[in-house]
């Protein structure tokens, strides 16, 4: 079990910065891989990034590719999403998810995640 809490939402302007952070307590940190995935009104959830167990392998999706990075601390039990030029389609819901067991072919599908946290809200303005 892990329970995972996100911070660091707000209100920004477009063409801002933003970090996100999750804090991971329970099980081992260093057994999940974390991915963050984010919803919009109306929309349904997607993938936005993924960070394997040692930190040292990424993957994200063409929409914020270049713009967003997800690191981790595993001293810290934390994942963040450092949010760079943020557009007003950025904004949404944006959730943390960890899982033990998926692969990392598989990590870009919600499905594959066990653990969620209850999101925090980005809203981007014009």
């Amino acid at each position: 079990q892990v329970q995972l809490v996100e911070s660091g939402g707000g209100l920004v302007q477009a063409g801002g910065s933003l970090r996100l952070s999750c804090a991971a307590s329970g099980r081992t940190f260093t057994s999940y891989v974390m991915g963050w995935f984010r919803q919009a009104p109306g929309k349904e959830r997607e993938f936005v990034a993924a960070i394997s167990k040692s930190g040292d392998s990424t993957y994200y999706a063409d929409s914020v590719k270049g713009r967003f990075t997800i690191s981790r601390d595993n001293a810290k039990n934390t994942v963040y999403l450092q949010m760079n030029s943020l557009k007003p389609e950025d904004t949404a819901v944006y959730f943390c998810a960890a899982d033990v067991w998926v692969s990392w072919y598989d990590a870009s599908l919600q499905s594959k995640y066990d653990y969620w946290g209850q999101g925090t809200q980005v809203t981007v303005s014009s």
